[in-house]
């Protein structure tokens, strides 16, 4: 085959790219929202620009699928869980297992909806006390291995999650958190950012699932560096140094996940960790819960308030320079994630 007789590149549009980036990119696990919000009653949230029923099973199985009966588009979030792992619509009955398959049609007993699989679902998993799904686009419905950091899974670490929803599209806050020069100026009144230089030099240390952004000239003094990995689902991950005043354990991490909701808000997931064990655990949690917590939130909100004004604002020319080559960095990986995945789908099945 010559040049001239290769398939041309599918063409994707930069408004095809913002829309994709603008509802999250696929093929990825994304959390949804703290497990304590899913029970055996089923509920509608909105995710990653999706309309999603979640409810559990009675042995505790959390589903997620299109909030959508494939009868006549009633949502299923306002019907009931049947059986063990089904819902039934409430306005025809219409009964729709956890695998989207349709179980019973009430009123017409053997048509041929029954037994057809018509609702899209979503693959689950419970980590750390938050819901993933899995997002996948039409060439990629089978989930790959989520991955997730070892402070959410290791028994070495104790953590706490907290969670918010913010009027602010999604990328603004993975943006925030691979910039660790904010901290210094947006946060110097914190007990935690209080120290070290307003200056600083910075790099970027690429590695196979992401990269670190870290500075150069100070480490263990402030918010001094934050990594941003994609191993299934994407998140950023940074430590800050903590006084002895607020417990044993050494720095204090942050794993941050970020979830659209819909175009201009997300679902936001920090959660805070140390690692002890033991005693020093329980001096930890004792003080977290006690003192350090509604500091937590108050830094947050210094965030949010920050990000929600500056998205009003989306639009108008920046001049960026080094201290923003993490947030370059990201905006690169996702825009050119974005564009391959839109390629995939245009070119079709290999």
């Amino acid at each position: 085959m010559t040049v001239q007789d290769a398939p041309a590149r599918p063409m994707v549009g930069e408004e095809q790219i913002e829309q994709l980036l603008a509802k999250g990119i696929r093929n990825r696990w994304y959390a949804i929202c703290p497990s304590s919000f899913v029970t055996t009653s089923p509920i509608g949230l909105k995710r990653a620009g999706e309309e999603l029923v979640l409810w559990r099973s009675r042995s505790g199985t959390a589903f997620a699928m299109e909030d959508l009966c494939p009868h006549r588009g009633a949502p299923l979030s306002l019907g009931r869980a049947v059986g063990d792992d089904a819902l039934e619509c409430s306005y025809h009955g219409v009964q729709v297992a956890a695998d989207g398959t349709v179980v019973s049609v009430p009123g017409s007993p053997g048509c041929a909806l029954e037994g057809k699989r018509a609702v899209r679902t979503f693959p689950t998993q419970e980590i750390a006390g938050a819901v993933f799904a899995w997002f996948g686009d039409a060439l990629h419905p089978e989930p790959v291995p989520l991955v997730p950091p070892a402070e959410l899974v290791s028994d070495e670490h104790s953590r706490f999650l907290c969670y918010a929803e913010w009027g602010t599209p999604y990328t603004y806050s993975m943006e925030n958190n691979v910039d660790p020069m904010h901290g210094a100026f947006l946060h110097r009144q914190s007990h935690t950012m209080a120290k070290g230089s307003f200056e600083a030099k910075f790099r970027i240390r690429e590695h196979d699932k992401g990269f670190v952004f870290e500075k150069t000239d100070q480490r263990d003094v402030n918010f001094d560096w934050s990594e941003l990995v994609d191993d299934g689902g994407m998140y950023v991950r940074l430590e800050i140094p903590y006084p002895d005043k607020v417990g044993p354990g050494g720095n204090f991490g942050i794993v941050h996940y970020a979830t659209p909701i819909e175009d201009g808000s997300f679902a936001a997931f920090w959660w805070r960790v140390r690692m002890v064990s033991g005693w020093q655990r329980d001096v930890w949690r004792f003080l977290y819960a006690n003192r350090v917590e509604t500091r937590h939130y108050a830094v947050l909100e210094q965030d949010r308030e920050l990000l929600e004004a500056t998205s009003l604002l989306a639009g108008r020319k920046e001049n960026l320079y080094q201290h923003d080559l993490g947030v370059v960095r990201y905006r690169r990986k996702l825009r050119s994630e974005a564009r391959a995945q839109l390629e995939a789908l245009q070119a079709g099945p290999s």
